[in-house]
């Protein structure tokens, strides 16, 4: 018996939106990257009502790789709603995600379950960042200032290279469709106790498509999300530990 059929199972899934230019080939590494670790996986893609070839691409592949399953939004559901789709879909022990336009390398799973026993969660951090400038001074921003804000110790809030146990969604459950879903991941799953390491990734040049999420225009909307995400899961908590412990 071979370490590969010995270890757990593992969904891995991608969000696309835009992202024909890269989906196949994150399919094809992420299957062979996947036969190195485990007999037990299955590879999901979340097609985020893309309007480009995302649909076709997808369709072909499936004929050439069975395990590949793709879950179809008829409307834009947002990156949240594309997130929640695909953590539904997992059925193994464990759950991977990153993003469908390959600016990380699914090769580095390796590093991520490597380093899963006795953890939780698995949070990849970015070692550079390989953005336009104005990109990498806003993440750095809204880096520090959530890690404030939420009293987050997570290195790297916004790395979305991930492997987690299936089994902390029996005891969280996300509600945001914005790219802030990913503060109220991190957020709930300190707060709940759970075990978080943290392995250092490449960032890649975005070869591909543009980002949704971290722009000048987003930032005041962002901003928003984030003051009633801090209100949900900070402030009303504290207001109800105040009350709790008044005589």
């Amino acid at each position: 018996m071979t370490s590969a059929s010995r270890a757990p199972g593992i969904s891995v899934f991608f969000p696309a939106y835009n992202d024909w230019g890269t989906i196949a080939s994150l399919v094809v590494l992420s299957t062979v990257v996947l036969r190195e670790l485990t007999d037990d996986f299955e590879i999901i893609v979340v097609n985020d009502a893309s309007p480009d070839h995302c649909a076709v691409i997808l369709a072909d592949l499936q004929r050439h790789y069975p395990h590949l399953r793709v879950v179809t939004h008829p409307t834009n559901r947002g990156y949240g709603g594309a997130l929640k789709s695909g953590f539904a879909a997992a059925t193994k022990e464990w759950v991977f995600y990153t993003d469908g336009d390959a600016q990380y390398d699914v090769r580095e799973l390796k590093d991520l379950w490597a380093a899963k026993d006795g953890a939780d969660m698995v949070n990849g951090y970015k070692i550079a960042r390989s953005d336009p400038l104005h990109r990498i001074v806003i993440g750095k921003l809204y880096h520090w200032f959530v890690k404030l804000a939420f009293g987050l110790r997570i290195r790297d809030v916004d790395c979305d290279f991930r492997l987690l146990r299936r089994a902390v969604f029996d005891k969280i459950e996300l509600t945001r469709n914005s790219g802030v879903i990913c503060v109220e991941l991190v957020t709930k799953i300190e707060k709940n106790g759970f075990t978080v390491k943290a392995v250092p990734v490449h960032h890649l040049h975005r070869l591909h498509g543009r980002s949704q999420f971290f722009n000048f225009r987003r930032v005041g909307r962002v901003a928003w999300e984030i003051g009633f995400l801090w209100r949900e899961l900070i402030l009303q908590k504290k207001v109800t530990k105040s009350k709790a412990a008044s005589p």
